[in-house]
């Protein structure tokens, strides 16, 4: 799992990463917002389930199903 922030400052994203303790997934930036670009993104919170060789799976905008992500997953 990657976390992806774009909407917020550098700043920002750091404090959010310290308040929430995101230490169980890596943490990305993008004040540019090309990655959105890239990935098809016109809101958030949105989730993106990829194949191990990228392709995506599936998307999510708003709270994402676990109980979904778990299947195709393990499906995959």
């Amino acid at each position: 799992m990657i976390g992806l922030g774009t909407q917020d400052s550098l700043g920002q994203a750091e404090d959010f990463v310290e308040k929430y303790g995101t230490e169980s997934f890596t943490m990305l930036w993008d004040g540019s917002y090309q990655s959105w670009q890239v990935l098809g993104v016109s809101g958030q919170p949105a989730a993106i389930l990829f194949q191990s060789d990228g392709t995506p799976i599936t998307g999510w905008y708003g709270a994402f199903p676990e109980t979904d992500v778990l299947e195709l997953s393990a499906a995959t």
